[in-house]
């Protein structure tokens, strides 16, 4: 009897000792991904909030490190992607979705955020109003890219997301964003995944109207979203993970069937 014991505590502990950590979808982004604490506090929500609930987190860990106010060039500066480089590991996935604040100024006493507009390798040496320290800032593509060869190296996977629209609109229409081409362009350049989420949310919107939409989904201002709003993006940046072709994560989504079976 005692050796069936002994045997048993010595399996459960070599089980627990082999068995392989679930892998961990990292978000990094901007208020749209995850507004103040990502809790709604303030009635404004972020999709990176609601994204979990498409997935089965019995077998992957979602950690949403977007944080409001940054771009691609200060989520960087500030050493918060270094952090998540210190614990991303093979078999790991990144989402990315930079640009809100990327058109700010490059160099001001207010954010100093801006990077430069497009996917090309000029620079901008500046001594740093805000920070008061020496800096070389890039275009948003470098940043992009960089954030996307780091994540390789890893062995993770990265996927390139375009910002989410805004509710503005000109002429009947939502006018597609720039940073939308550029991050396609940083994705293709690196052989990264990408979800054109800017065109497949517009089109969403665009069945609505201004007016509806501030009602809605954008009641305290034309960026943010609130729960409902998230809810949708959320469920938009799903479709869109779901055609890209030989992408892993997948496999780690509840079917429509799991989901309402476990809302019910």
């Amino acid at each position: 009897m005692k050796k069936t014991v002994t045997f048993s505590i010595i399996l459960l502990f070599s089980l627990a000792f082999t068995q392989k950590p679930k892998p961990t979808l990292y978000i990094i982004g901007d208020s749209t991904v995850k507004n103040g604490s990502g809790k709604g506090s303030d009635g404004q929500w972020g999709w990176g909030s609601l994204i979990h609930e498409h997935f089965d987190t019995t077998k992957i860990h979602i950690e949403n490190h977007a944080i409001g106010g940054r771009s691609s060039r200060t989520f960087l500066t500030e050493g918060r992607w270094e952090k998540i480089l210190k614990n991303l590991k093979k078999g790991d996935f990144v989402m990315m979705q930079f640009g809100h604040n990327d058109g700010g100024a490059i160099n001001d006493t207010t954010r100093a955020r801006g990077s430069i507009k497009g996917t090309g390798e000029e620079t901008q040496e500046i001594d740093n109003l805000l920070t008061k320290k020496h800096e070389i800032v890039h275009s948003y593509g470098w940043y992009m890219r960089k954030y996307i060869n780091e994540t390789k190296e890893k062995g993770a996977t990265a996927i390139v997301l375009s910002p989410v629209p805004r509710n503005v609109w000109k002429d009947g229409k939502i006018p597609r964003d720039g940073y939308a081409k550029w991050a396609a362009e940083s994705a293709q350049t690196t052989g990264a995944f990408y979800v054109d989420l800017n065109e497949l949310v517009a089109a969403k919107y665009e069945l609505s109207t201004e007016a509806k939409l501030k009602t809605d989904f954008f009641p305290i201002d034309h960026t943010h979203t609130n729960y409902a709003g998230a809810k949708l993006n959320a469920a938009t940046v799903v479709e869109g993970v779901k055609t890209l072709n030989n992408c892993k994560i997948k496999k780690f989504l509840l079917s429509k069937k799991q989901i309402e079976k476990r809302n019910k």
